[in-house]
């Protein structure tokens, strides 16, 4: 993983984005998505079937995996990656995440319940405020402060035609780095 996706997964903003992903690719409601943590970090999605079976998929945390299925769909191709030994890896352990632990996952269910341009919002500030934090220019928990920020300033407006959301986008941009100087790094 890069820098910017591993402090993405440290506020647990890309569990945000891919629960946002989730509405839009599946068509599902808030209340029929979840997130757990699992700090195994083997089991990468569930789906809960109608008669009660739930199906996983399952690996090692290895992005090799992803890209190789994301170049080879729908084939499978080796992906340079053992296969997941349960027997090695032992237990499988879930818990609720905490939300004010982690506010960004908070203000992703909160964007995309909003809907229209509030998850362009939401993504566009989280981009700024990350890269602000690899820049040394703030500290870890203003990140979350960024987002908030942008997302309670701009009005959320309908998402009906790509120069709106280019527009959100370039609005939450300008927003977040004008916050900036509000926020200072504590080294």
């Amino acid at each position: 993983m890069g820098p910017k996706i591993s402090v993405d997964s440290a506020t647990l903003m890309n569990k945000g984005l891919e629960v946002i992903e989730a509405h839009h690719l599946f068509g599902l409601e808030a209340e029929r998505i979840g997130v757990w943590v699992h700090p195994q970090s083997l089991v990468h999605s569930l789906v809960e079937f109608v008669d009660g079976s739930t199906l996983a998929q399952m690996g090692l945390p290895d992005m090799r995996t992803t890209l190789a299925v994301g170049l080879a769909w729908p084939e499978r191709v080796d992906s340079g990656v053992a296969g997941l030994d349960l027997l090695q890896q032992g237990r499988l352990d879930f818990e609720a995440p905490d939300l004010e632990a982690f506010p960004c996952l908070a203000l992703a269910w909160e964007a995309m319940r909003a809907g229209g341009t509030a998850p362009a919002i939401l993504n566009a500030a989280n981009e700024v405020a990350v890269a602000a934090f690899l820049a040394g220019k703030i500290a870890f928990l203003a990140i979350p402060a960024l987002v908030q920020h942008a997302l309670s300033t701009l009005p959320g407006t309908n998402a009906d035609t790509l120069e709106a959301l280019l527009a959100a986008d370039a609005d939450a941009r300008r927003v977040t780095a004008a916050a900036l100087s509000r926020h200072t790094a504590h080294a």
